[in-house]
């Protein structure tokens, strides 16, 4: 597919999804810093895609932030004293549970799939080194990001395998190049 014909399938899938439709993913942006970032049209559609039929009825949260809250976040969940690109933060409860009695939800209400929180700073120093669009770069967190959530792993090498072939899958559907391959 070339690229002209990708950016405009993306573009319609995007439009579809925008509106929040219950087949795919809402997204809950919150920008706590002044950067460029991808409109939340775009955010859903690589999230919606990456999650497959798992996007029905569901919402994440997507934090774009500075590298200090970044690097505080880290440290605190991941033993790291230093910004990173995307941190995943997965609802608690299983996606089998039941409905608590306490708190009915309406049939038409996304259930919380979890959160990512984006450090733009540090993707787009990545993007920079790795010869990458800033788009393609952010496109290939949001799908990665996405997958923690629904349980994707790579502290594996095995699970790691997985996470890459899904990644490379979900990102060529959505019209960009295998991330992993140097340009």
């Amino acid at each position: 597919m070339s690229t002209s014909a990708a950016r405009s399938n993306d573009a319609s899938t995007a439009k579809r999804a925008a509106g929040g439709g219950f087949d795919c993913v809402r997204v809950d942006v919150q920008r706590r810093v002044r950067t460029w970032a991808p409109p939340r049209s775009d955010l859903t559609v690589w999230a919606s895609t990456a999650l497959g039929r798992r996007a029905v009825g569901r919402e994440i949260g997507v934090s774009v932030v500075g590298p200090a809250e970044s690097r505080r976040l880290n440290a605190r969940f991941r033993g790291r004293d230093k910004p990173t690109n995307v941190l995943s933060f997965p609802v608690a409860e299983p996606l089998t549970a039941p409905p608590s009695k306490a708190a009915p939800t309406r049939l038409d209400e996304p259930r919380p799939l979890g959160d990512l929180v984006i450090c733009p700073h540090v993707l787009r120093t990545e993007a920079r080194e790795q010869k990458k669009s800033l788009r393609a770069h952010w496109a290939h967190l949001v799908v990665h990001g996405s997958l923690h959530l629904i349980g994707y792993d790579h502290e594996h090498d095995a699970d790691a395998d997985r996470m890459e072939r899904r990644e490379i899958a979900v990102l060529r559907r959505l019209g960009f190049a295998n991330p992993y391959r140097s340009p």
